[in-house]
C-alpha cells in the first residue's frame, strides 16, 4: 500500500517543476492526481507521465486567481473522482520586475498577490467543502523561506505574499483542526526549477544568492516533493499549523562555510 492509496490529490502548478515532481510522486504512492495548471498542455503532459506508469490522473486548466475557474477545478475533481483528500496549493509566480518597495510596479504587486496569496485562499475556499464531504484530509500550502527572513536583494511582493500564505495557513489549521482537516505550510529554499533558472540566469545575481546556502547547491524538485508527500500523508498526522522548512540550511545560518 502506498502512503496515499485510495486518496485524491489536487496539485496546482502541476505542469512543471515542483508541482510536476509532486504529482508524479503522489501518483506513485497510490493517489489519483488532479494536475492543474494555467498551461493546459503542460498539465496534460504531467498526467501522461502518471498514466504511463499505471496511475490515474486528470488535467485541468486553471488560473488560480480566478474564482470561477478555481470553483470549476474543484467541481471537475468531484465529478471525476468524487472526493478530495489532499489540496496542494503550489502555483506561484515571481516576476522579474518584483524588486524593492519603491520600484516595484503596482500592477506587478497586484498580480503577485492575486496568484500567490489569493490563489491559495481560493483553493482552500472551494476545496475545503469537498474535503469535509470526503472525510477530511491535508492542505499543503507553499510559502517560502523568505516568509521567515528578510533580504537586501528585495522581492517585496513575492516576500509579502508568502508571508501571507504562512499566516493564512495557521488560521485555517486552527479553524478546521477538529473537523479532520490539517493545514501546513511548506517553505522551500531555492529549488532548481524553470522559474528559478530564469531568475538566476545572471551569474552575478546567482552568486549573490548562492553564497548564503550552507549546502552550496540548489534543492531539487524531487526533494521538495518528498517533503510535500510527508505533509500530505498520515506520516504527519499530528502536524497542523506548522511550517516545514526545506532550504539547505539558509534560515539556520549566520556565517556559511567557505
Amino acid at each position: 500500500m502506498g502512503r496515499l492509496e485510495n486518496k485524491v490529490a489536487l496539485i496546482t502548478g502541476a505542469g512543471n517543476g515542483m508541482g510536476r515532481a509532486a504529482a508524479i510522486l503522489f501518483a506513485s504512492e497510490g493517489a489519483k492526481v488532479v494536475a492543474a495548471d494555467w498551461d493546459h498542455a503542460s498539465a496534460i503532459e504531467t498526467v501522461s507521465v502518471i498514466e504511463s506508469s499505471g496511475g490515474e490522473g486528470l488535467a485541468v486548466k486553471v488560473d488560480v486567481s480566478n474564482a470561477t475557474q478555481v470553483e470549476a477545478m474543484i467541481s471537475a475533481t468531484d465529478d471525476e473522482f468524487g472526493a478530495l483528500h489532499v489540496m496542494y496549493n503550489n502555483a506561484g509566480i515571481f516576476p522579474s520586475d518584483d524588486g524593492g518597495p519603491t520600484d516595484t510596479p503596482e500592477p506587478t504587486w497586484d498580480r503577485v498577490m492575486e496568484v500567490n496569496l489569493k490563489g491559495v485562499w481560493l483553493g482552500c475556499k472551494y476545496g475545503i467543502p469537498l474535503m469535509l464531504r470526503s472525510g477530511g484530509g491535508s492542505i499543503v500550502n507553499v510559502a517560502s523561506f523568505v516568509a521567515l527572513m528578510g533580504a537586501a536583494t528585495s522581492q517585496i511582493a513575492y516576500t509579502a505574499s508568502k508571508g501571507g500564505v504562512l499566516s493564512m495557513t495557521r488560521e485555517i489549521a486552527v479553524e478546521y483542526a477538529r473537523q479532520g482537516i490539517r493545514a501546513n505550510s511548506l517553505c522551500p529554499g531555492p529549488i532548481d526549477t524553470p522559474l528559478l533558472a530564469e531568475l538566476l540566469s545572471d551569474p552575478e545575481r546567482k552568486a549573490r544568492r548562492m553564497v548564503h546556502v550552507p549546502m552550496g547547491r540548489l534543492g531539487l524538485a524531487e526533494e521538495l516533493a518528498k517533503a510535500a508527500l510527508f505533509l500530505a500523508c498520515d506520516d504527519s498526522s499530528f502536524m497542523t499549523g506548522a511550517q516545514l522548512v526545506v532550504d539547505g540550511g539558509i534560515t539556520a545560518a549566520y556565517v556559511t562555510p567557505e
